[in-house]
């Protein structure tokens, strides 16, 4: 598609949503104003034709009230003279007579009707009920009262039917709103308002115009939119042709020239005539060629560099260990390296180091950090696009990125296994005598307490020996867990060899250090160990504590402790014996 149908398929768009907007909304009030204009007819009238209404049943009660009182009328009524009764009520419209002997007047009237007495000497003679006639010649006048357009309907309605207007709605259901609305009627739409003339009354004054006459008074208007709409998007199409032509001649130039230093004549520029934008484009097209030809030598050195500064990232990785610096390394240096907005690692473990900012859009890929069989996780690179050098480049860091992270795994695996038992996760005898070496050189030099315990489980061999060596690991693991939960976070409980293990209490004295070792014997007997048929086995441990500066020098500290343990096994087991403070110097 060239750029100037582009271009007026764009002009075109953005002018048909506006238009279309502002056509709709012309339309909707259109229609509002030609349906409210009706609806205040309908409401001007409605008020003339129900104040007519109350007038005329005004006037028709006050001539049953002059013709009850009338002598020469109640004489009639005496006598039954029909044809002078007849000819008195048709000058009196509207009022109908009732007695026992005979019934003269209009049977039907629009609304309750009101009732005069007509009584003389010799009592009630009969009533006349006074309405308002329903009749067509008694609507013709209402309507004629209510300056209702021509096409605009009266009707009466009576319990939800037509009573009285034209024959084609007579029978048809209709209900009565208070406020202008559109109902169907008889197969046709009307606006449609009504009102009660009296309050308690079923019967309603009924003012219909045909819908129709809306629909096309808003149809007519909706057409003269619709040419004016139409004109404006033709002409907004022609500006747009003829701005195109002029930009696409302009651009043609500038796109050959492209084209040919895209193929790699360097040597290719455009010609610059006048001084408008076009013109500065001419200009900066030349200054980037220029340039360009000067970066193409430079990217040569820039490569090179930048084959030289992995290695040496490669090298910086291989003698790292510290895995939460590794992986922020990584992620630094590839972001930086490659040109991405952001990089995010998330290793197996659940860390996770994030630099820059990754967003969904444009492009986004994954490598996995794997060395060998062991795998730390991924990481993900977003950024707006990647070349083929910018991938290999990543995939290099990558994968020395992934032996700098096995090296730490294997050095972490080798310095837990030098300072953790491995059976019980506790500290081994080595890390023990180095924290025990650090606590006394602390104690002597800032004055305090450090105490040692050591603890030998009772008749080991015999449980071995009895369920097995698997079984015997447990109870092992079961008293470090004891140790554990009697011990204070600052304390350090470790295996010392076999059954013995030790404890190195910083800050505590002898008194301390032996209520301490009472609650671990305590625990370890209260324990439930299980065997393998289900039996309680019973572990009981001997504990010998002793504390410096009670025995004299640093150095007789673990001796002590040794000979307190081997008092305790002597003189029955399952029992805490503490070492006997020497005698101070003088």
């Amino acid at each position: 598609m060239s750029f100037k149908v582009k271009l007026v398929a764009y002009f075109l768009f953005v002018s048909l949503l506006p238009l279309s907007a502002a056509g709709w909304g012309l339309h909707a009030i259109s229609g509002r104003s030609e349906t409210r204009r009706v609806d205040v007819r309908l409401e001007a009238g409605l008020r003339a034709v129900v104040a007519g209404y109350r007038d005329e049943l005004s006037l028709v009660d006050r001539r049953a009230n002059r013709l009850a009182a009338s002598r020469r009328f109640q004489q009639a009524l005496q006598r039954g003279d029909r044809r002078t009764l007849r000819r008195l009520l048709a000058e009196s419209p509207g009022v109908r007579l009732e007695s026992p002997t005979l019934t003269l007047g209009p049977s039907r009237t629009i609304g309750p009707a009101s009732e005069v007495a007509v009584v003389s000497s010799k009592g009630l003679l009969g009533t006349l009920v006074a309405g308002v006639p329903l009749s067509s010649d008694t609507l013709a006048g209402l309507r004629a009262r209510s300056g209702l357009s021509r096409g605009d309907l009266l009707v009466v309605l009576e319990r939800g039917r037509i009573a009285a207007g034209p024959a084609d709605l007579l029978g048809r259901s209709l209900s009565a709103p208070s406020s202008a609305r559109t109902l169907p009627v008889g197969g046709d739409r009307y606006r449609t308002l009504a009102a009660r003339p009296q309050q308690s009354s079923e019967t309603a004054l009924v003012l219909l115009s045909p819908q129709a006459r809306i629909d096309n008074a808003v149809a007519s208007f909706d057409h003269r939119l619709l040419i004016g709409l139409l004109g404006s998007l033709a002409l907004i199409v022609f500006v747009a042709y003829v701005v195109g032509s002029s930009i696409v001649n302009s651009l043609s130039g500038l796109a050959n020239a492209a084209n040919a230093i895209a193929r790699g004549r360097l040597e290719r520029r455009v010609g610059v005539r006048g001084r408008d934008e076009f013109a500065r484009l001419g200009l900066a097209f030349n200054e980037m060629a220029d340039q360009l030809e000067a970066r193409v030598e430079e990217l040569g050195a820039e490569r090179a560099r930048l084959r030289e500064a992995n290695v040496r990232f490669g090298e910086a990785l291989a003698a790292t260990h510290d895995v939460d610096q590794l992986l922020r390394v990584i992620v630094e240096t590839v972001v930086e390296t490659t040109g991405a907005t952001g990089g995010l690692v998330v290793g197996l473990a659940g860390e996770v180091v994030q630099s820059g900012t990754l967003s969904d859009r444009g492009e986004r890929f994954e490598l996995p950090l794997t060395a060998g069989r062991q795998s730390f996780g991924t990481l993900s690179l977003s950024g707006r696009g990647f070349t083929v050098e910018q991938r290999r480049t990543a995939a290099t860091l990558v994968a020395h990125a992934a032996v700098a992270l096995e090296n730490a795994r294997l050095h972490r695996i080798v310095a837990r296994q030098a300072l953790v038992d491995m059976l019980t996760g506790l500290a081994n005898r080595r890390h023990s005598e180095e924290a025990l070496a650090s606590e006394l050189l602390r104690a002597e030099r800032f004055g305090g307490s450090v105490a040692f315990v050591l603890a030998d489980l009772d008749s080991f061999k015999s449980i071995n020996d009895r369920f097995g060596h698997p079984v015997g690991d447990g109870v092992l693991i079961e008293f470090a867990e004891t140790l554990r939960e009697c011990l204070r976070e600052i304390d350090l409980p470790a295996r010392w060899g076999g059954e013995e293990f030790a404890i190195v209490l910083p800050g505590t004295d002898l008194e301390g250090a032996t209520r301490l070792a009472e609650r671990a014997r305590t625990a370890l007997a209260e324990r439930t160990i299980l065997a393998p048929d289900g039996s309680r086995i019973n572990v009981t441990v001997s504990l010998g504590v002793a504390a410096f500066p009670e025995v004299g020098t640093a150095d007789n500290l673990v001796s002590a402790a040794d000979g307190a343990l081997y008092e305790a096994k002597r003189t029955g087991k399952n029992r805490v014996v503490t070492a006997r403070p020497r005698a101070r110097q003088t």
